[in-house]
């Protein structure tokens, strides 16, 4: 007998009337119209069911600390280094444990069940650290929670920053992170990227760099971010984070750097939401909205994710762990609003940053987890166009969060009722 069957289901690349077979936290049959005796059933009546959202680039450390000690006034990234440095004194372990614990929370009822966190290692108490490994091991359970060693004072630039970025990769930290633009100097800048991909090929880890977060079109240290992935045998494995410069360069510049970056098989990682925030900001107009060249990227067979990045931090006051979100404002902001290229935003919060995080046994297939959420919606179109309720949020065949459907109840002459804005062709 199964654990469960889902059927009835919609899957993102179209099939319809599928069911899911689940024993044992994993899916051992995906086809249509399964019959078969199950301890639970769920009727998909029709609807989206996706695999979790997934999102490869947070800061978890800075989660949920808006307003402590000022607010940024500016909205720039610089003053936001420096409130971000003005608060890490009166941090406390406890209070970056029950914040973090609380965004996960969030997280999982948005369906967002894998999370890939930069943390702050130049603090030398590791404080930051040691409260994310924390959270890490409390919430395997029901989230898988990446940890990215992120020298956010510059690892060249911040007084024993390399030192103390080993201190957490010694600690269990999983990938190499970095912030070239932030090195005192562009040759600085370069050798930082230099010196923490050689301190990934050495250690077997993933890199994932901070990488050109700026609006300087001379800003490009992610050309040597590919040509270090090409000279180390890093292919695959390193991500540039990001990359706002992009959207500022020389387009026959561009034009070079794109093969370069695909020959590496650099992944890339924008936060929409964050990038048109602080990026701009000292244009009058036109501005520019900073997101990096998201369309391109994708046309050179690059994987590319979209991110959150903060929520309700010294960079940003707003957010709510909802990837929909980011996937909407990312295909406005990159004019992909083509059927085709809405759905290539939806796969940029699921699919893209799983492969980046190299997260296994991902997706909707015989022998992956059972891991899927429910959403009211018909399509991966309709989901980002209606940020869909979940409906029901599954991981391992168990049902970790509910939320009733929405609907509105009216009150009109002659059109008394219930309305969902879900639309129904035919």
């Amino acid at each position: 007998m199964l654990d469960l069957l889902v059927t009835n289901a919609t899957l993102p690349d179209g099939r319809s009337g599928m069911s899911l077979a689940v024993q044992d936290g994993r899916f051992v049959e995906v086809a249509p119209g399964l019959a078969a005796p199950a301890r639970e059933t769920l009727d998909a009546a029709g609807l989206l069911v996706s695999p979790p959202f997934v999102d490869a680039h947070f800061h978890m450390d800075a989660t949920l600390s808006y307003g402590l000690p000022r607010v940024n006034q500016s909205g720039t990234l610089l003053e936001g280094i420096a409130l971000w440095g003005e608060l890490k004194p009166q941090l406390t372990q406890d209070a970056v444990v029950e914040r973090a614990l609380a965004y996960c929370d969030w997280a999982v009822a948005k369906g967002l069940l894998a999370i890939r966190s930069h943390v702050d290692t130049s603090d030398p108490s590791m404080l930051a650290v040691d409260a994310l490994l924390e959270v890490q091991r409390r919430v395997k359970p029901y989230l898988d929670l990446q940890l990215v060693a992120f020298p956010q004072d510059g690892v060249l630039r911040a007084p024993g920053g390399l030192a103390h970025l080993e201190r957490a990769l010694d600690r269990g930290v999983d990938v190499v992170g970095g912030i070239t633009h932030f090195e005192r100097r562009m040759a600085e800048g370069a050798a930082s990227g230099t010196l923490l991909c050689e301190i990934a090929a050495r250690r077997g880890k993933l890199v994932d760099m901070h990488c050109d977060e700026s609006d300087d079109p001379l800003s490009r240290h992610v050309e040597t971010l590919a040509y270090e992935t090409h000279r180390l045998g890093l292919q695959g494995r390193v991500t540039g984070s990001h990359l706002t410069s992009m959207h500022s360069m020389d387009n026959y510049y561009v034009s070079k750097l794109l093969p370069l970056m695909a020959q590496a098989q650099l992944n890339v990682v924008s936060n929409p939401l964050i990038n048109i925030t602080l990026q701009g900001r000292h244009d009058t107009y036109p501005k520019r909205r900073g997101m990096t060249r998201v369309p391109e990227l994708l046309a050179q067979g690059m994987t590319v994710a979209f991110g959150q990045d903060c929520v309700m931090d010294p960079w940003y006051s707003l957010g709510s762990g909802d990837m929909l979100e980011v996937a909407s404002m990312g295909l406005h902001v990159a004019q992909m609003t083509s059927q085709a290229a809405i759905r290539q935003c939806f796969d940029a919060v699921t699919r893209n940053p799983a492969k980046i995080m190299q997260l296994e046994g991902y997706g909707l297939e015989a022998g992956c987890n059972a891991d899927f959420v429910l959403l009211q919606a018909r399509d991966p179109i309709e989901a980002i166009r209606l940020r869909a309720t979940r409906l029901q949020v599954v991981r391992r065949g168990k049902v970790l969060a509910q939320t009733p459907a929405a609907t509105a109840n009216l009150h009109l002459a002659g059109r008394p009722g219930q309305t969902s804005l879900m639309y129904r062709s035919g």
